[in-house]
């Protein structure tokens, strides 16, 4: 937990950090990704509102999205070209983006003032970062679905997509998202429980923050593509041609959105103060979490008396470990840490500690423990849950380590010893030796089963071997 939460803590400061660099950019009368008009656009750049652009095109960019020049948005092309100013690969770092290092260093020195006296400041200042978010929303909600073309957009958002339910990557994002999103396996719900008082009924806590998180992304939800559907009836395409996750969203698909409406700077900055508010809040708890770590570690007075200068390091390690991310090959990084260290990982880690505690620790004590605080023992769904159905993921991941039965060298003629194939005695028996005839032996060949290489590729297997 307390290297998940090292590595989140590292990249999610530079989310941040791009989300102040937009905030500040979008103080102006023009936001700098309404047109094509800069020095760093190229000539594939079409905004929907460049005077270069003709009406037939606005209305119709089917027809240009589908050319072998594929159109490039005024905000993709900032943001690509000029915000990150991106090289042509992972290993290229090229030189440090210094608007986006000195908006780390801002939001490195936000987070520490907020938690200078650790969860008594925090705590405060989590009242409104938490909160206002929700008004921002509310005002974006209300401006999107008062949009034409909103309800396009919503009943994108809205209708679902059958053929994906058997994909094992949708399941897998899906786990990833809830786990990621409710901080499961991070340690921050351990660290800020360890501050409650010992009968807090934890239990009322989980559910009312569980329902809250998933309402919470539905409603959001409805406030993006209200204003997607939007986009979508401007350009005369479909919702999924301006839908974007990640990155692409927050920083080129919902800014282009936003220059079509009007008074757009203004809906810009609001936009942006919302993501730093969300951001904050998520790392107040990340760093929170890796100070208590080092401080009831070492456990001393002396530390404990100094836990704001362990928070004054934690702060400046975390901004010089972030600034790789800032260079020109920093997004790559970014994407690398955030699939690998805080995707799957979180739902791995979970699955290891309710095994722990139900088999290790003894989920009689357990449920004693939680009965000792709470006054009541908790519900039978539960406890069948964490004794049986989420052990059971385990076993899933026991099938996913193993070998494939068709793992082995690619060609017939190499599997010998323990990859030899396995022949039943009636195979055996109906084997005959075979005189070397290059033109029957083609035949037989043709004719003979498939053995599948480990490197995907079908091989004929030769009844001589």
């Amino acid at each position: 937990m307390m290297v998940v939460s090292t590595y989140i803590g590292i990249y999610y400061n530079v989310v941040i950090c791009i989300a102040f660099y937009y905030f500040f950019v979008s103080m102006t009368r023009v936001l700098p990704w309404t047109y094509c008009s800069n020095p760093w656009n190229t000539p594939d750049c079409a905004g929907v509102l460049d005077g270069n652009l003709s009406s037939h095109a606005a209305l119709n960019l089917t027809q240009l999205l589908n050319t072998t020049q594929k159109r490039t948005s005024p905000s993709e092309e900032y943001w690509r070209r000029y915000v990150l100013d991106l090289s042509d690969d992972i290993g290229n770092l090229g030189e440090v983006r210094l608007p986006l290092l000195g908006c780390l260093g801002v939001s490195w020195v936000v987070v520490f003032l907020c938690l200078i006296k650790g969860v008594k400041s925090s705590g405060k200042v989590v009242y409104f970062t938490a909160t206002f978010p929700y008004v921002v929303l509310t005002i974006l909600f209300v401006r999107g679905i008062t949009l034409e073309g909103a309800l396009t957009g919503i009943m994108y958002y809205l209708t679902p997509q059958w053929d994906k339910i058997l994909n094992a990557k949708v399941w897998g994002d899906a786990a990833s998202q809830i786990f990621y999103s409710l901080g499961c396996a991070w340690g921050g719900l351990i660290t800020m429980a360890s501050y409650n008082k010992f009968h807090n009924n934890c239990y009322r806590d989980s559910i009312i923050i569980s329902i809250t998180n998933c309402a919470t992304s539905v409603y959001a939800g409805f406030v993006i593509f209200s204003i997607l559907g939007f986009m979508a009836n401007h350009l005369g395409v479909d919702v999924s041609k301006v839908a974007d996750h990640g990155p692409g969203l927050a920083f080129v698909a919902y800014p282009e959105a936003l220059t079509l409406l009007p008074i757009s700077p203004l809906w810009s900055i609001l936009f942006f103060f919302m993501l730093i508010l969300l951001g904050l809040g998520t790392q107040f708890c990340l760093l929170e979490t890796l100070v208590t770590a080092i401080v009831d570690e070492v456990g001393n007075e002396w530390i404990i008396r100094r836990k704001t200068f362990v928070t004054l390091g934690v702060a400046v390690a975390g901004f010089l470990l972030g600034v790789p991310l800032t260079t020109q090959a920093g997004i790559y990084w970014l994407l690398l840490m955030d699939n690998y260290a805080a995707s799957f990982s979180l739902v791995i880690i979970s699955c290891i500690m309710c095994v722990a505690i139900m088999y290790i620790y003894g989920h009689r004590n357990y449920f004693k423990d939680i009965e000792m605080m709470l006054g009541f023992p908790p519900p039978l769904f539960f406890q069948i849950c964490w004794r049986f159905i989420s052990p059971a993921i385990i076993f899933r991941l026991k099938n996913a380590t193993k070998a494939s039965k068709d793992w082995g060298p690619a060609l017939a003629e190499h599997r010998s010893g323990r990859y030899a194939p396995a022949f039943s005695p009636s195979t055996e028996s109906n084997l005959e030796v075979q005189p070397l005839q290059p033109e029957k032996a083609r035949s037989e060949a043709a004719a003979a089963s498939p053995v599948q290489g480990s490197n995907g590729s079908a091989h004929s297997q030769d009844s001589r071997l």
